[in-house]
């Protein structure tokens, strides 16, 4: 079998597959499907200081490759979870990151106070596609200002490592891999949602309550590529590719294209075994092809034969 363990900010993982934010619940729902101990680690669903019911209904909605979602964050709450679910991924053989949502960058610094303090914690990852509400709103991924900011009063609180989970809704995704990598995050992660909508023509109003939502599925792989492609040369810290990940050959992609580990998320909600299935698929590769460990297929695209569109402003 060849090497699939890398090291993550000193973080030891067993493979290069982890399950995305909001797709794997927090890691209890899916035992009599899937053994999260075979995965690479389990980024938990989106945790706030308090406890969040989320947008009305509808807030999903499938589309042609893919869905949409305006869950709105919806969760129990740190302090919740922590009571209610840390216990049981404390037992889980696999590394545990806690995504953080926030509406303050006062909200960010508090929640991973809480969490710094617990064990069965090993990373973070910072959620920055939320609206500041001291801001009128404004998403705080799509301001490179305040992305540098939340990374910067994050960093002095924890050793754990610190990842940034950046929106592609934005004209140079690496200017915010930079800001990241600058205030000493960890790595970044690429990418969140795209925004999409859906109409009924029937009614003529849009089928989410919130008019908008987030796009994922495999509708928008070819613009998290091209995503992870430019941040990771923009940038010496690990990026986590995400978007459109069903199988092994889509994971292939990402690391080619400069992925160092990827995210399987709304896979999961067809099979909950996606992960597991997509990080024995990636060995297999490496087996086939004489591959003794991973890490040579990140970053190894051959673009010789032509300059990338990106080339003039990188």
């Amino acid at each position: 079998m060849p090497l699939s363990s890398f090291r993550l900010a000193g973080l030891e993982l067993k493979n290069r597959v982890l399950v995305a934010s909001g797709t794997y619940g927090y890691g209890d729902d899916c035992l009599e499907t899937a053994d999260p101990a075979k995965l690479g680690g389990i980024i938990t669903k989106s945790l706030s200081l308090k406890p969040r019911a989320g947008n009305p209904p509808v807030r999903i909605v499938e589309t042609a490759g893919g869905m949409l979602n305006s869950i709105g964050l919806a969760n129990i709450g740190v302090r919740r979870f922590v009571d209610e679910k840390l216990p049981f991924l404390r037992t889980v053989d696999t590394a545990v990151i806690a995504n953080i949502a926030a509406s303050t960058i006062e909200e960010y610094c508090e929640v991973l106070r809480i969490l710094e303090g617990e064990e069965g914690i090993d990373g973070f990852e910072i959620n920055v596609s939320c609206p500041n509400v001291r801001e009128g709103g404004l998403i705080f991924g799509t301001n490179c200002t305040a992305v540098a900011e939340i990374t910067r009063r994050l960093r002095p609180l924890t050793k754990k490592p610190l990842l940034v989970k950046l929106t592609p809704n934005v004209t140079h995704i690496a200017e915010f891999a930079r800001a990241v990598e600058a205030e000493g995050g960890d790595a970044v992660s690429v990418i969140n949602t795209l925004i999409g909508m859906a109409i009924d023509v029937k009614t003529r109003k849009p089928v989410l309550s919130t008019v908008t939502g987030g796009l994922s599925g495999p509708a928008i792989k070819p613009v998290a590529l091209a995503k992870v492609y430019e941040a990771s040369r923009a940038v010496k810290i690990p990026v986590i590719g995400i978007g459109g990940i069903t199988s092994a050959t889509d994971a292939l992609e990402f690391l080619i294209a400069g992925a160092t580990a990827v995210q399987v998320g709304t896979a999961n909600f067809i099979d909950p075994a996606a992960g597991i299935k997509v990080a024995a698929g990636i060995d297999r590769y490496c087996d086939e092809n004489g591959i003794p460990d991973v890490a040579a297929l990140v970053g190894s695209l051959d673009a010789a034969s032509g300059a990338s569109v990106l080339d003039s402003w990188l």
